[in-house]
């Protein structure tokens, strides 16, 4: 297959891997093996885009700190940040058929200046063309500028929008006013970015257009069918289109400009989750069979049997342990499917062959939970376990790290704290990571980097989205637990409106007085000046001045301490309704819990709202959610709380969270170190993001070091969209 560009032409391209280069060229790739990082250069032909705006033509310190809000610190950020309307100023109309409310570029005869009559009024410039007149209108200039741009009997060109005072036509404070005869200085079509305070829209035109004119033709990386077929402009060409559109149709998401940078930023995903992938699989693991031995006994200790899902999921990961390759395999489930047994006996699989695991958590809280729950049955089968948190000090944690280093701990569970310097193991042979989207590509790094080709079992209890899965976890197996463990009885969902407060707070009493458990969930901790939101703090002392000290509060400010004897003191304590910010969201299990109270429910997301759901449910009795929510529901948050009385399936939630709210947050990108799009949109391009797939697979097969001509291209494109650190798992040769 043959390409639009010379190979002389694409090896010119090549990145030069050597030496420091200028503009902010040289980055750190987040793609570590044992604990290091290794530099990477970007090619020279992207040397302008990777520079600080501030290089850009009349972008000072100032304005370079404005552009960064809305866009960020380097020139390639500006080629992503697209307009998101435009102006059309071709229309030029005489002034007798001037349209109030359109923007128009007049030809025009300054007759008279009127000054203001006092400091804050308006300075009116007279202007007529031969069909009527008109007021141009400023607040606030200075007298002799204006005496200079509107000279009485000057011809001028005046372009801005129009509007109706008094019956008179007028534009205020214009856009554009030059000379006759320069009307060429003023733009037919301009383009509307999204603005800060303090960032003029004239300024951010400007320095788009600068950071445009830095953009390299570059070789292309397309398949031509695919083009041809799409109707696709080349990458520079899709780039001047986007910014400089000509009818309101080129704006939308549609557009085949826009379309063809979409594919590009998916494409560029694409390519680098398979790399990263392929080199996964090249990398020599380690051949882990267990003996069945101490699986069995964990089984015989659990008051269930597995599900048909815990099962397959369990023999996928068995099979992993056991080939000669690194595992790295997602295992997602639903609220109470059972993910954490499946966990324990993927690493007493591990303890059978001789090995050791750790089990890193986001919180202290679902950390104690996980050793509550896994502890019992683990030392049934004669396995130590033992939990390092921040928490551990002094002989306690001395002791733990000496058992992790000889192997008579064979499996810790903790936080952040397991990966610390001074935690060594004898030999690590699985890290498993719970809540996977709540840590950073790092994290996971970090604590495989404590053994030898180790291998990663990542768990998230919010169930993904398939076209997330795709995008952002390409480069993992998936094991899917659809089914619930038996007992686990359906939720009764309801909204009911604040106003029925009081009532709810009766029926919470009733419930108490038959001896259940409720969890009362507000969105604050301590009330908001600027907002009437509850807040935790206050919900419980409302209801501890009704129910007295059977009312207790547990939120993320409290000391680790404070937040156990909480938490505690209602799993099987004196306590009955636990007041709580969204702290309990995730890990906590008290099957005494039947019903969950959500104030201002509004204000959740709704895998949020379906974690919290999935707090009560655990025991034998029928549980109960009820949604508290305001009279200013936005349309938003109406369907927010019609999906959540429709369906308890946390797949389908999460398709439904994926459409309201968007990927970036439905995964928390920032935190979570997963690729951030800059114009795809992943629910959007859902159609381009499996062709990207097939196309970015197709690649690597044929060219899986990126070295023929078009694969060079591709090496640009990973480049350009910021995927460094895919070029360093690449195939050579």
């Amino acid at each position: 297959m043959r390409f639009s560009v010379s190979a002389e032409a694409a090896r010119a391209r090549l990145p030069t891997m050597t030496g420091d280069t200028p503009g902010g060229a040289r980055t750190d790739d987040p793609a570590r093996e044992g604990g290091y990082r290794t530099p990477t250069v970007r090619p020279q032909i992207l040397y302008p885009l990777f520079a600080p705006v501030e290089q850009l033509p009349a972008v000072g310190p100032k304005v370079a700190r404005l552009i960064e809000k809305v866009a960020g610190p380097r020139v390639v950020d500006l080629l992503w940040h697209l307009p998101t309307g435009m102006i059309d100023r071709r229309y030029r109309p005489q002034l007798a058929d001037a349209e109030p409310g359109r923007h128009a570029t007049v030809h025009v005869c300054v007759t008279a200046h009127r000054a203001p009559a006092s400091p804050r009024g308006p300075h009116r410039v007279i202007a007529r063309d031969g069909t009527g007149e008109l007021q141009i209108v400023y607040f606030r200039a200075k007298g002799d500028w204006l005496q200079r741009t509107y000279p009485v009997g000057a011809e001028v060109i005046v372009s801005g929008m129009v509007d109706v005072y008094n019956g008179q036509a007028q534009i205020t404070h214009p856009d554009y006013v030059v000379p006759a005869g320069r009307e060429g200085e003023i733009p037919a079509i301009e383009p509307v970015y999204g603005l800060t305070a303090g960032l003029q829209a004239g300024r951010m035109v400007k320095a788009a257009a600068a950071a445009i004119a830095r953009a390299p033709a570059l070789a292309e990386w397309l398949d031509p069918a695919l083009v041809a077929r799409e109707g696709w402009p080349g990458w520079r060409e899709a780039l001047v289109n986007a910014h400089t559109p000509t009818d309101p149709d080129r704006l939308g998401p549609q557009s085949p400009d826009r379309r063809r940078l979409a594919y590009d930023e998916l494409l560029a995903n694409q390519v680098a989750l398979l790399a990263v992938r392929a080199s996964q699989r090249r990398r020599p693991g380690r051949i882990l069979t267990g003996t069945g031995t101490l699986q069995a006994k964990i089984q015989a200790a659990l008051p269930y049997s597995l599900t048909g899902a815990q099962t397959v999921a369990l023999s996928e990961i068995a099979g992993d342990l056991a080939a000669p390759t690194k595992m790295l395999r997602l295992l997602q489930g639903d609220v109470g499917s059972g993910k954490t047994v499946v966990a324990l006996l993927a690493m007493a699989i591990v303890v059978e062959a001789g090995g050791q695991a750790a089990l890193l958590a986001p919180t202290e809280i679902l950390a104690r939970q996980h050793l509550e729950t896994l502890e019992p049955l683990a030392r049934a089968a004669g396995i130590r376990v033992a939990l390092l948190t921040g928490r551990e000090k002094g002989r306690l944690r001395s002791g733990i790290l000496l058992g992790l280093a000889d192997g008579s701990i064979q499996i810790v569970l903790g936080t952040h704290a397991i990966i610390q310097n001074d935690v060594a193991f004898r030999d690590l042979a699985l890290a498993v990571v719970d809540e996977q989207h709540r840590f950073g590509v790092e994290q996971r790094l970090d604590l495989a980097a404590k053994g030898a080709a180790v291998d990663t079992l990542t768990m998230t209890a919010t169930p993904i989205p398939r076209t997330l899965q795709l995008t952002a976890y390409g480069d993992m197996d998936v094991s899917r637990l659809a089914e619930k463990p038996p007992g686990r009885k359906p939720v009764d969902t309801r909204a009911v409106a604040l106003d029925r407060l009081e009532e709810v707070v009766g029926a919470i009493g009733r419930k108490l007085d038959r001896g259940e458990k409720v969890y009362w969930v507000c969105p604050l901790v301590e009330e908001s000046e600027v907002t009437d939101l509850a807040s935790a703090t206050d919900r419980y002392e409302a209801l501890a001045a009704r129910f007295g000290e059977r009312v207790g509060l547990v939120h993320g400010r409290l000391k680790g301490p404070e937040k156990d004897a909480a938490m505690a003191a209602f799993a099987g304590g004196t306590v009955d309704l636990l007041v709580s910010t969204t702290v309990i969201e995730v890990g906590v299990n008290v099957p005494a819990a039947t019903v969950m109270v959500i104030e201002h429910a509004e204000r959740f997301g709704l895998a949020q709202l379906h974690q919290l759901r999935g707090r009560v449910g655990r025991g034998d009795r029928k549980a109960s959610c009820l949604l508290l929510y305001s009279d200013r529901l936005t349309g938003v948050a109406r369907q927010r709380l019609k999906i959540m009385r429709q369906t308890e399936d946390g797949f389908v939630i999460a398709e439904e969270d994926l459409r309201l709210r968007g990927a970036g947050e439905v995964l928390g990108t920032r935190q979570s170190g997963l690729p951030e799009t800059r114009v795809a949109d992943l629910d959007r391009d859902g159609d381009l993001l499996a062709i990207a797939r097939d196309d970015a697979r197709l690649i690597l097969d044929r060219d899986p070091g990126l070295t023929s001509e078009r694969g060079q291209a591709v090496r640009i494109l990973l480049y350009l969209f910021e995927r460094d650190a895919a070029i360093r798992y690449l195939r050579s040769g």
